[in-house]
């Protein structure tokens, strides 16, 4: 049986929603796709790298003959999350339907690889919450904020700094980096090297687990 039959039914807006179970376990999803789902959620300032960083780990993991896809901020906010803006509230209910998402991957198999700001602790919290033990992991990816500005192709923090852009993590809102990480890396140094701490990472997890 999967484990999201554990779960109790969390809140819906009618009672009369149950969740469904299918016959097909966890186990039986291993042995096809030859390892389990996980969820790589990272989390920096906006240009810290992390859509970089996830895409390359995408890129590595396909070559080994993991399942694995990239959840973006930006390409996820041009669909599922298109009527959300960046208010506290709009922030926290973004994230929420992503870990949502991830869950829902994770259970079928796949390693979701995440690339959202995702500035408050709390909702961090809630989406491991969401996850069996050891199938999560958080990764700060803690660029310098001077490092971050410097790769601002798109000229965000210059603008969020002259006050055109409200609600600007780390300039007009807040982030609130991780206390304890599952994996803390800085993308100043080379990409192939961040890579490897992030399979080394996901490697030591599969063993744990």
């Amino acid at each position: 049986m999967s484990w999201m039959a554990e779960l109790p039914n969390e809140n819906p807006a009618s009672g009369n929603i149950i969740r469904a179970v299918g016959h097909v376990d966890d186990v039986a999803r291993s042995a096809l796709t030859g390892h389990s789902g996980r969820t790589v959620w990272f989390t920096g300032l906006s240009g810290s790298g992390k859509s970089t960083l996830a895409f390359a780990v995408e890129e590595a993991l396909i070559e080994r003959g993991v399942v694995a896809y990239v959840l973006d901020g930006d390409n996820v906010r041009m669909g599922l999350n298109r009527d959300l803006g960046f208010s506290p509230d709009d922030r926290t209910e973004n994230i929420r339907r992503i870990g949502e998402v991830c869950r829902l991957f994770q259970d079928a198999g796949l390693v979701v690889l995440t690339a959202f700001i995702s500035p408050y602790r709390s909702d961090r919290n809630a989406v491991r919450a969401l996850h069996p033990a050891g199938s999560f992991l958080e990764v700060y990816v803690d660029t310098p904020i001077e490092v971050c500005e410097e790769r601002d192709v798109k000229g965000l923090y210059a603008k969020a700094r002259a006050g055109e852009i409200p609600d600007f993590s780390g300039i007009s809102a807040p982030y609130e980096a991780p206390v304890d990480p599952d994996l803390r890396i800085d993308t100043s140094q080379p990409l192939a090297d961040c890579v490897e701490m992030v399979l080394d990472a996901l490697d030591t997890a599969g063993s744990d687990g």
